[in-house]
């Protein structure tokens, strides 16, 4: 029977969250067994991805055919280095996060709401599972909508109704890229008859000079731009992460940019292929003045925030903006540092966002005026955020240092000195505004008047899955060999016959 299970890992990955699901709405308003049996799941597709990951280092890719139809006729997953990265990325968040997000629900989503939250959260995690795994491009789109629409109901569910304008404002936004990304793959299915990726990228070869292709690239490449929230795409990031209840903020940060970001490196280098993107397409030239942007303008607004959800969401817009330039630099170290980034932004943004839902459920909201002194009442919590802080800053021994050190070397290796100019600058102004919230946490007089005098550290359920994220910052900066060279190795395997 073990045996059995092993040769469906692949359709289990996504098949378990995606019939958890419905299977929770039958637990009725008992939240907890639901988060119990959310919590296990959750951890089942942590195990499988593992599994999955240790299968293919042995450099061959893992095919799984859907009901006995060869590819490219039928529905194929295909589990490669790449996507094994992302998903072990996004099921070691979600493994993570449910656990904490019991604890965290309670005073941020009405009762009657609850046993909804977790229904919603099982569905995005299937669908940005199924985004990763799968090999079908249609199916890409499928899975994008399963995860976005549970998205917007997810961001709606906070006690706050701003929450609700945010939702729609990302809704529309949300559904404008999923049209181009239909549009592109509808292009590509005129052009080639067919929506197997692999399928795809040999069809694709001979037909480099199509301007059909050219245009469904360019589709292609908006419509996951907005999903990504590249600038100057990224207006429905800020609020859509400062709205949110806590643990939606901390699930999207840590993986659904991270995901569409894979798709779209998915597409530019599987299907079109390295040579065609940045060859005969020159795409580096549109991500590098907009990533440099992000980073300078992300920062900088990032400084002038009064919420603290609000300075780490426009810090996140800054933070895709290294993404992009590591792409961009279009060499090994430049999407290394690209492929570092996304698992690097993933544990700091995670455990950043967990330790304000921990602020959040002590204080009542993370307003930076609140946190007048209370480092010393709340001492776990706020030592998560300042080495978070430290993390996105980039210092040494972290997990953000090792992102912009292969940065700064693809930087170098192009002779490239402004940009340097601008990693270095970024992290600068990113010390700035994480300074404000160690300033007004450990060096201001408590009011007692705002946070109350018997303000106290929060819950266990809450610090634990925090402190797992705050420490895999550390342990990954100090022993970043395994991240470091499954980077590496996955960067070289894309630029393949190019370099």
């Amino acid at each position: 029977m073990f045996d059995t299970l092993q040769q469906h890992l692949p359709a289990l990955q996504v098949v378990l969250p995606l019939l958890a699901a419905p299977i929770a709405l039958l637990f009725g308003k008992k939240t907890r067994l639901i988060w119990m049996f959310a919590t296990l799941v959750s951890w089942a597709c942590f195990y499988i991805s593992i599994q999955l990951f240790l299968q293919v280092q042995t450099g061959d890719a893992i095919r799984y055919e859907f009901g006995g139809w060869a590819a490219p006729w039928g529905i194929e997953y295909r589990i490669d280095k790449l996507n094994a990265f992302i998903l072990l990325i996004v099921s070691g968040i979600s493994a993570v996060v449910f656990p904490y997000a019991q604890t965290s629900i309670e005073k941020e989503i009405p009762p009657q709401h609850q046993s909804l939250f977790y229904v919603l959260m099982l569905l995005c995690f299937a669908g940005l599972l199924g985004m990763t795994i799968t090999g079908d491009a249609f199916n890409v789109f499928v899975l994008l909508e399963i995860s976005s629409l549970s998205t917007y109901a997810l961001i709606s569910l906070g006690r706050d109704r701003r929450g609700l304008t945010s939702a729609f404002q990302y809704l529309i936004m949300g559904t404008i890229g999923a049209t181009f990304i239909l549009i592109g793959i509808g292009l590509l299915y005129i052009l080639t008859g067919s929506l197997n990726m692999m399928d795809l990228a040999d069809k694709i070869k001979d037909l480099h000079g199509s301007r059909t292709l050219q245009v469904a690239y360019g589709f292609l490449i908006v419509g996951f731009s907005l999903k990504l929230a590249m600038f100057p795409l990224h207006l429905w990031l800020p609020n859509a992460y400062a709205y949110a209840p806590s643990v939606v903020s901390a699930f999207l940060a840590a993986t659904a940019t991270k995901v569409a970001l894979y798709a779209m490196l998915r597409f530019m280098f599987t299907l079109f292929g390295a040579d065609y993107s940045f060859n005969a397409m020159q795409v580096q030239w549109l991500f590098l003045p907009l990533a440099c942007i992000a980073i300078m303008v992300g920062s900088v607004v990032a400084i002038f925030q009064s919420d603290l959800k609000r300075m780490l969401a426009y810090s996140s817009v800054a933070q895709i903006g290294y993404m992009l330039l590591g792409i961009s630099l279009a060499n090994i170290n430049g999407l290394t540092a690209t492929l570092l980034h996304i698992f690097n932004h993933a544990l700091m943004k995670g455990a950043l966002f967990l330790a304000l839902g921990a602020l959040c459920y002590q204080v009542g909201n993370t307003h930076i005026s609140r946190l007048k002194g209370i480092g010393k009442k709340m001492p776990w919590t706020f030592m998560a955020i300042v080495l978070g802080g430290l993390s996105l800053i980039g210092v040494p021994l972290t997990v953000g240092f090792i992102s912009k050190w292969y940065l700064l070397l693809g930087s170098i290796e192009h002779g490239w000195w402004p940009i340097v100019v601008v990693i270095i600058v970024g992290s600068l102004l990113a010390v700035v505004y994480i300074w404000r919230v160690v300033e007004a946490a450990y060096f201001k007089p408590a009011d007692d008047k705002v946070t109350g005098s018997n303000l106290k550290e929060a819950p266990l359920l809450l610090l634990i899955p925090t402190w797992i994220l705050v420490i895999a910052n550390i342990g990954f900066g100090i022993f970043a060999t395994f991240t470091t060279d499954t980077s590496k190795d996955i960067a070289t395997l894309l630029f393949r016959g190019v370099q």
